[in-house]
């Protein structure tokens, strides 16, 4: 399969697909030695993860060169390849914390229960484009500390990375035998779905789709992380160079190729021309990476494809009355594809610019006149990934937020405390609240 370089354009790397049939067997050799590997309990298997972390830090320029190579972006490759070795000791305290197994009564005093984590002995997962090789390992590495074994299937758009990663796993003697990679497009995808006991997808609503349908014909779990549309809603009480930043950030981080992206923005009409006027301020301060990696802040469009997917949304919302104030165009340099921060006004919910995912640095900004409308627009989405509320105090906004979510309240008390569910009996809507680190652009700004 050729790949496309996204600085240049050109394909530049070739790989060959993993057969069926090595995808059989590499699942078998999985499945055969995850009963040892789960033997060794957490602290075995911890050890093992603790040994490979040195192996990823000591092939860390190469992991980054390749990195950089399918992403075009040095800033967020950096993060990607850092971050790994803290997942490594972050999911290692938390596997010692959760399973440890508690017995207890039960109301028949005959009979005791007991927790037992036993793990699925199979994962499969497939993971994504934007950021390959944190996503490849977002869920692998907790995983494996459960007991699981691994086969991961990334994204044919950017497998760069998998060559050097693959040499630090080979590395491990006991991690070779349960953590493997197999590469191709949605076939090889497919084929590895029909193997495995469990599966982690992290992609696009519509293969997300997909894949979920092939694991219930089999009857076996699947987590699905899938596209978003999120909104933010700022309010007249925000702090508005505060909301401003934070909202750019959201926006444009990863040019936009974060399924968590701020893609929908909603403003107090009193307040709606002066957070315009300092959010066109700071988006005009940010520049591309270019010519050189180290340049600017705002990276290539990775894939192609979604290239033609922003135009779209952008060509559609234009002639459609939007108003462009920075950006507003795929640009090409370098036989790249490239897109500046773009803000635009005059929007509304019949463009496609707020209805379907973009996946870009695109930061559309509505004005409402009441909450209830804020909560109304924020709402009239069939995505729910995650969303924002700017107020001026965390109250104010949480209150808005359990509007918009739904919260169930009992005897005047929040079903939802500090982002764990209470132990009270009710019936509530799903509630998702992710927490990641994000990397700020306070020297551009």
């Amino acid at each position: 399969m050729d790949v496309r370089n996204p600085r240049s354009g050109e394909i530049d790397y070739r790989f060959v697909p993993t057969e069926e049939s090595q995808i059989i067997a590499t699942c078998a050799r999985a499945r055969k030695a995850q009963k040892a590997w789960e033997a060794l309990a957490v602290p075995g298997r911890a050890a093992v993860l603790q040994q490979w972390k040195q192996r990823l830090i000591a092939s860390r320029e190469d992991l980054l060169q390749a990195l950089s190579r399918d992403t075009g972006r040095l800033r967020e490759s950096v993060r990607e390849v850092d971050n790994l070795g803290k997942w490594i000791d972050r999911w290692t305290t938390a596997a010692e914390d959760v399973l440890s197994g508690e017995s207890r009564t039960t109301s028949n005093a005959a009979i005791t229960s007991i927790d037992d984590y036993s793990a699925y002995p199979l994962v499969g997962i497939i993971s994504p484009w934007n950021f390959p090789l944190s996503l490849s390992l977002m869920d692998a590495i907790p995983a494996l500390l459960a007991g699981c074994a691994v086969v991961v299937k990334p994204s044919e758009v950017t497998p760069r990375f998998v060559e050097p990663l693959r040499k630090t796993i080979e590395a491990c003697e006991t991690l070779c035998e349960v953590l493997f990679y197999v590469l191709g497009d949605g076939a090889v995808g497919e084929a590895l779905i029909d193997q495995v006991d469990m599966v982690c997808f992290t992609g696009s609503t519509a293969t997300g789709r997909k894949v979920s349908e092939q694991a219930a014909r089999r009857f076996i779990p699947v987590f699905t992380e899938l596209g978003g549309k999120d909104p933010a809603i700022v309010l007249e009480s925000a702090d508005i160079e505060r909301a401003s930043t934070a909202i750019l950030t959201g926006s444009v981080l990863g040019v936009g190729h974060q399924c968590y992206s701020i893609e929908r923005i909603y403003v107090a009409d009193s307040i709606h021309d002066v957070f315009l006027a300092s959010l066109v301020k700071k988006a005009k301060r940010l520049h591309l990476v270019y010519p050189e990696i180290t340049d600017g802040e705002i990276g290539p469009i990775i894939y192609d494809q979604q290239a033609s997917i922003i135009a779209r949304h952008l060509d559609d919302a234009l002639k459609r009355g939007g108003r462009c104030h920075t950006g507003g165009k795929i640009e090409q340099h370098g036989g790249g594809l490239w897109c500046e921060p773009t803000v635009l006004t005059e929007v509304d919910h019949s463009m496609l610019i707020m209805q379907e995912e973009t996946f870009g640095p695109i930061m559309p900004v509505m004005r409402f006149s009441s909450v209830d409308e804020a909560v109304r627009l924020a709402n009239d989405t069939d995505y729910g990934l995650s969303a924002a509320v700017f107020a001026g105090t965390i109250d104010e906004a949480r209150a808005v937020g359990a509007d918009a979510a739904g919260e169930v309240l009992i005897d005047g008390e929040p079903v939802f405390e500090n982002g764990r569910i209470t132990e009270r009996l009710a019936l509530i809507r799903e509630v998702g609240d992710t927490v990641e680190d994000s990397e700020k652009v306070e020297e551009a700004l």
